[in-house]
């Protein structure tokens, strides 16, 4: 079960970890929301967590550094190998099919899989073995693409036909997936999970951050600029209709502890009620 040859060249030359790690104010919205949303989900540690996708290890380091137990699993050689220099544990391995056993972890990762699984049958797939291999009552995170918030930008041909079509083919790069908001409640139920919220990472400011980079030049545009993102972003958890806005999704659900305990849910929660966030 291979990745498509464009997504395995564009990750075994690029620098994954930097796109989280540069100082560039995007990449930082992004690591800081991650751990903020997550947090609150998250069993105490020493739980396992099992990171599908993991790349080097960015959301596995300060994982581990907080008490977890966790395993990386990625396609790409040059990523595991990566993560072992850091001293993570890591391992080869595809979100589609994992050799991992069933029930065996606390929570399940999926922070980068997706976008790069265009079909539905290789996303239902992942979803599935993540499903399968958390506990009962575990957590899986997603994240995925929008693919209506780069409307909001400049670039509008190439927006138009991502909003249209959820594609994004494009040379010297991979061929991209963006979610519609609402495939991650289908994609998720369809797999068995259940309590599903969805947030945006970015928030409402992803575009005006992009403009302002290109406006500027600088890829670090300061505090005030970080603050003010980072404020909208956590606006927006208690705003349903924002979500749209945020080009970076996550979503957080659960595998049931038992058929019979599963709650038939009208529709998704967005933001659910957690200590210091608003609940829609």
């Amino acid at each position: 079960m291979a990745l498509l040859p464009d997504i395995t060249a564009f990750y075994g030359a690029g620098d994954e970890a930097g796109r989280l790690l540069s100082g560039r104010t995007i990449g930082t919205v992004e690591l800081v929301r991650t751990r903020e949303l997550l947090r609150p989900y998250l069993p105490p540690p020493p739980a396992s967590v099992l990171d599908v996708g993991g790349g080097p290890g960015v959301h596995a380091r300060w994982l581990t550094d907080g008490g977890y137990r966790v395993l990386v699993v990625d396609p790409v050689e040059g990523h595991v190998r990566q993560a072992r220099e850091q001293g993570l544990a890591a391992c080869v391995g595809d979100a589609r099919q994992l050799g991992q056993a069933d029930g065996s972890f606390d929570a399940v990762l999926m922070l980068g899989p997706l976008y790069h699984l265009p079909d539905e049958d290789g996303r239902a797939r992942a979803w599935r073995e993540a499903h399968r291999v958390v506990r009962p009552g575990g957590l899986v995170a997603a994240a995925a693409l929008n693919r209506y918030a780069k409307l909001m930008g400049l670039d509008s041909p190439r927006a138009l036909e991502i909003a249209r079509t959820g594609l994004r083919v494009r040379g010297g790069g991979p061929t991209t997936y963006y979610h519609d908001p609402s495939e991650l409640r289908v994609e998720a139920r369809r797999a068995g999970l259940d309590d599903l919220a969805v947030y945006g990472l970015h928030g409402p400011a992803y575009e005006a951050l992009r403009a302002e980079e290109r406006r500027t030049g600088k890829r670090d545009l300061g505090p005030k600029a970080l603050e003010t993102a980072l404020a909208a972003a956590r606006f927006a958890d208690g705003h349903p209709e924002l979500v749209v806005s945020s080009l970076h999704l996550l979503a957080v659900t659960r595998r049931p502890r038992s058929l019979s305990g599963r709650r038939a849910r009208a529709g998704v929660r967005w933001g659910p009620e957690r200590p210091g966030r608003p609940s829609s």
